[in-house]
């Protein structure tokens, strides 16, 4: 029997979309799309928790 293991990324601070491993990772973690992660990362950069918030719609949250 075959096991497949999922790869974790090795900065999970960080979305690196050219590791397709890590994408299909990412799109699992934030239940969204390829294309809407894409997207997230476009518009505020690579930082796991930006995407997070804009994804979740809380972009607009104030941290101190």
């Amino acid at each position: 029997m075959a096991y497949v293991f999922e790869s974790i990324p090795a900065d999970r601070g960080r979305i690196d979309l050219n590791d397709q491993r890590e994408v299909n990772w990412w799109r699992k973690q934030f239940d969204c799309s390829e294309d809407q992660l894409r997207h997230a990362v476009a518009k505020v950069g690579n930082s796991a928790a930006k995407v997070e918030q804009l994804l979740d719609g809380s972009e607009n949250t104030i941290t101190l």
